[in-house]
């Protein structure tokens, strides 16, 4: 199934994505240390938010199919770039999932997430740390 996403320069190194099948629009910016402002996502943050989305989202998919209430889980990600060439180092990745999850659960969840496209589909060079901290009430 493809999907058609397109895009517009809007000048001052910005762009507007526009997702075909939803309409929803989504603005990028040029990062500051690379001649840009810096007022909105940069290309590279959107291919670490997406890590961290579809990583959560199959781990909701999951959760919902064994009655498991996800609400309030979260995750944080870091993007670290390197020079020469510029490109994405590494992107380690925290999620907080329920407390309650019994150790079986934890590691359906944990064994999904790493099954995610985006996980799949990111070069083995980019340094992926992963860890799942249960600390949800």
């Amino acid at each position: 199934m493809a999907v058609e996403i397109t895009g517009e320069y809007t000048g001052t190194l910005g762009t507007v994505l526009r997702h075909g099948p939803s309409g929803a629009t989504l603005r990028t910016a040029a990062p500051v240390d690379n001649q840009g402002d810096g007022s909105s996502f940069s290309p590279t943050d959107l291919v670490a938010a997406a890590l961290g989305a579809c990583m959560l989202t199959i781990v909701g998919i999951l959760a919902e199919r064994e009655g498991i209430d996800l609400q309030a889980s979260h995750f944080r990600v870091e993007k670290h770039m390197q020079g020469d060439p510029r490109r994405i180092a590494a992107l380690p990745i925290t999620f907080h999932l329920p407390r309650a999850l019994t150790p079986d659960q934890r590691t359906k969840m944990e064994r999904g997430a790493l099954t995610c496209p985006v996980h799949r589909s990111l070069l083995d060079e980019i340094k992926k740390d992963v860890a799942f901290v249960y600390d949800i009430e």
